[in-house]
């Protein structure tokens, strides 16, 4: 049975002011502002689809405090952060979160010495727990994940199906891997001798502090020695690389497809967008912003956004950035002064 709520109670819910609309209508479902039908609620986070507000089909709105366009007909919710108090309207309507089994299924393979409380965690289907593990009440090990010989997890953990926790790792409270994804795996080192490529022994730990989030198919390469560290807070998204000896401050953004290169050291609060590339070694700031597809060649220490290819400051990248597309233009034009020259040089003669 679908569950309705009215738009009071929606108010109360997200923590906001009915602003208009009847307190008793009702609302039954959740959908952006393109797709949302009568009945649904939705929200205008971004300013930047403020006109479909005038033309969405849905029944209420979340709206920030600063807004001041007349919808009729509309039940408008105003919050301080439609955003997140949409999160509560869809925990509200939406499917039921899984539920916390604590047991080990019958076809895990946990070895004798690892230490958890099987009625305080749950592993799932196939997942390997190695030596000497170490497993904090609350945690899940979903299907098919692996923990490797004497790696630390701490409490609430969720370590997703087919996902990688290599030897040694040591992880926080509250870490979330997603699915694929390979905490520890060595470092890329090596050193040319005799023109073969020989391996250079990676014998340090990845170490994840509370609250880090990592998205599928994203690698973490265990330090050459010491630690690779990933802050306390920080989000990792899908297919993002941090090399061998990497470390974030707290509460960094790392979007998908974005490279780290080996001993680079990020600052608190360091954002960057999909397909930045990181050259090695380099020292970045807190709260440092790149833009996606920046390409970081040097320390970048004071707070503030850059972009392009090497990453400069926002208004200089981006003028650099628009240079290019003048170039069939600029060429043009250096034609006809060629020209008109070659005009005037032969009157002269």
């Amino acid at each position: 049975m679908t569950p309705t709520i009215s738009h009071q109670a929606l108010a109360d819910l997200v923590g906001g002011q009915l602003l208009q609309g009847d307190p008793n209508g009702a609302i039954s479902g959740i959908n952006s502002l393109a797709e949302a039908q009568e009945g649904e609620v939705s929200f205008l986070g971004n300013p930047k689809y403020a006109p479909l507000t005038q033309t969405t089909k849905a029944t209420a709105i979340l709206v920030a405090p600063d807004f001041k366009d007349d919808l009729p007909g509309k039940a408008l919710i105003q919050v301080a952060n439609p955003t997140l108090a949409f999160d509560q309207a869809v925990k509200y309507f939406g499917p039921p979160e899984r539920p916390f089994v604590p047991g080990v299924h019958p076809t895990a393979v946990v070895a004798g010495s690892a230490q958890f409380d099987r009625n305080k965690v749950q592993v799932g289907p196939h997942a390997v727990i190695e030596e000497d593990v170490v497993i904090g009440d609350g945690s899940t090990i979903h299907a098919g994940a692996f923990i490797g010989l004497g790696a630390r997890l701490g409490q609430s953990c969720i370590i997703h199906s087919n996902a990688v926790i290599k030897e040694r790792s040591v992880l926080g409270n509250r870490v979330v891997i997603h699915s694929c994804s390979v905490i520890g795996t060595d470092g890329f080192g090596y050193q040319t001798v005799d023109g073969r490529h020989l391996k250079i022994d990676q014998v340090g730990i990845v170490q994840i502090d509370d609250d880090v989030e990592v998205g599928s198919c994203t690698t973490i390469d265990r330090a050459r020695f010491g630690k690779t560290h990933v802050g306390a807070g920080t989000k990792i998204d899908n297919l993002v690389q941090l090399g061998h000896n990497v470390s974030t401050g707290r509460g960094c953004i790392i979007v998908s497809q974005t490279g780290i290169s080996g001993s680079t050291q990020l600052g608190d609060y360091v954002v960057m967008g999909g397909q930045v590339g990181v050259a090695g070694h380099l020292k970045i700031g807190n709260q440092v912003t790149f833009l996606a597809k920046s390409g970081v060649t040097k320390d970048t220490p004071a707070a503030g956004a850059y972009t392009g290819y090497p990453a400069r400051p926002l208004i200089e990248g981006r003028r650099m950035l628009m240079y290019p597309s003048r170039v069939p233009e600029l060429t043009r034009r250096i034609q006809d002064l060629e020209k008109k020259l070659a005009e005037l040089a032969e009157k002269l003669v």
